[in-house]
This record gives C-alpha cells, structure tokens and sequence, in this order.
C-alpha cells in the first residue's frame, strides 16, 4: 500500500479514545476501527476533515505516503 494511516499514533498522542472519535466523526467505531488499521479503500474528505479538527492536525499527520519499493527499483 502507497498510503499509510497513523491515526493510532495520533490517538495516543492527543490521548483521545476512539470511541470519542468516532462519535464526533459520525462513524461506527468499527468504521474507525478498518480506518485506523488501513483497511480501507478510500475515506470521504468531510470524514477527514472532521478527524483533523477533533484532533487539531494536520492530514498528513494521520496519512503518510509511503513509497513501492518495487517501483522504485524499476527505476533504476
């Protein structure tokens, strides 16, 4: 995967339940749940917005770009 999610990180770090997150969101903490562990395929940007401001972050503290090893040994 090129994208991954450390909204745990983020959780710890603002010592924030995800039960009270996902309240605030709107979501089932089940939904968190896939979310917080990358199993998910996409995220509406309402959604995200909502998390960052519960949180008082940034997006790209929650999402990391990681890059495919695998591309870039193609391009070598």
């Amino acid at each position: 995967m090129a994208i991954e999610v450390t909204l745990d990180i983020m959780l710890v770090t603002r010592k924030v339940k995800s039960k009270d997150l996902a309240a605030h969101v709107g979501i089932t903490d089940a939904n968190l749940s896939l979310l917080k562990s990358g199993k998910v395929k996409g995220v509406k940007f309402e959604t995200l917005s909502k998390i960052c401001d519960y949180l008082e972050c940034e997006t790209g503290d929650i999402l990391r770009h990681v890059p495919d090893t695998d591309a870039a040994d193609t391009d070598k």
